[in-house]
Parts: C-alpha cells; structure tokens; sequence
C-alpha cells in the first residue's frame, strides 16, 4: 500500500500543477473582475519598484492570476503538502523559495532579500501554511524591514465559489462568478526593527488585511466566506 500511495503522489505532483494551469486560464478567464484601489498596486509597476504582496490563505489560487506580466518569487511550506502549491506556481512562472515558520523559515527569509533587492516583486501568505487564519505572522513584517520594500495587503472576494475542506476554507471562484479584488495602503516597516516592536506592525497588516476582508465580503452581502 505504501508503494501504491507513493506512486500516486509522485503522479499527483507531475500531472496536477498542468492541469491546474490549463483549468486555471479557462476558469479565471470567465471570471467578471472589480478592482478597488488597484493604484497601490500599479504604481509601484509604473516607477519600476518592487512590491510584497500579503494575503490571507484561503486566497491563494485567484492571486496566482496577479502575477501576470510581473517577475514575482513566492514563499511557500517547506511540507510536503506544500510541495503542491510549489509545482503550481513554477508552471505559472513563478520563482519559489521554501520554508515556513518550523522549517527554514530563516533561510527562506533571506533568499526572498536577495529576489527583492534583485527588483523581483514578492508573494508571502499572511496567515502562514497552517493558521490561524487570517491571524497575520511575522515573516512577512521581517522581510520588509530587511528589504526595504513595502507590504501591499490584497484581498478578494466571490459571489459564487467552491470551498474547500481545510483549515482555512480555501476557496476557487466558480466560472462566471464576480470577483471583486481590494488593494490596500504599502505598509513599510522600519529597518532594523526590534523584536519588541515587530508585534505592533503585525496587528496594523492584520487590521489591514481584515479591513479589506470584510469591504470585500460585504461587497456581496457576506460576512465571509
């Protein structure tokens, strides 16, 4: 049985990031989209500065879509589970470094550095692999007081998607459904920040990820998803 198992997850891990891709373009494609305050994003495109972006777990499949037409490096679990989502975002033409808070989490955080002092823009889920949800952790607050690039929090929100059975209820827009995207204010965190410090811009990106949760989910006449 455990040579069975192992076969089909080396076959998952071959075949499901294609499938993705292709089911992805299809789906995202049909997707109707609202932008809200998407200046605080695109101008950091027009002045050709980098960019991290924060968002929450259960998001993570329709802000693949946002990478398009930009260099962006994601970090992703060290786990197995997140071996995944690390083959689909290197289909997707995304650079990937691996570690999260209880594995290489150091060592992911200063090769993310090295992406952005390269101009890369780059992709770090708030919440973590494994939660709480949208309880922000700090790595995300480390990188940009190491780098110097602000956080720019991004949430979105559906009027029709599936949700997923998992800790973070992750969730795909169905096709066709209307899909309103809330871009919030950089956040830049100071150089050198000390560690009794780090927890008050923790509690501002995760105030200001939640701001935008519930605007996002209101927008159709839900507390969230």
């Amino acid at each position: 049985m455990a040579v069975i198992r192992n076969f089909l997850y080396q076959l998952a891990l071959r075949l499901g990031p294609f499938l993705f891709r292709v089911i992805a373009r299809l789906l995202f494609a049909s997707n109707r989209v609202e932008q809200n305050n998407i200046s605080n994003l695109t101008k950091f495109d027009t002045q050709g500065q980098p960019f991290i972006v924060a968002f929450w777990h259960y998001s993570i499949f329709y802000i693949l879509k946002l990478k398009s037409g930009r260099q962006c490096v994601a970090m992703v679990s060290a786990s197995k589970d997140g071996e995944y989502i690390a083959r689909i975002l290197k289909v997707m033409g995304l650079e990937v470094v691996r570690g999260s808070r209880s594995k290489g989490g150091l060592g992911a955080l200063k090769e993310m550095v090295v992406w952005l002092a390269k101009g890369m823009n780059a992709a770090i889920v708030a919440d973590g692999s494994q939660g709480p949800p949208r309880q922000v952790q700090a790595g995300a607050i480390l990188l940009s007081s190491r780098s110097g690039v602000p956080i720019i929090p991004i949430v979105w929100s559906a009027d029709r998607y599936i949700a997923f059975r998992s800790w973070d209820r992750l969730i795909l827009p169905k096709p066709f459904a209307r899909i309103s995207m809330w871009y919030g204010e950089p956040l830049l965190v100071p150089a050198e920040i000390k560690s009794k410090d780090i927890e008050q811009y923790r509690l501002e990106l995760e105030k200001r990820l939640n701001t935008l949760y519930d605007l996002a989910w209101a927008r159709f006449g839900r507390t969230g998803h």
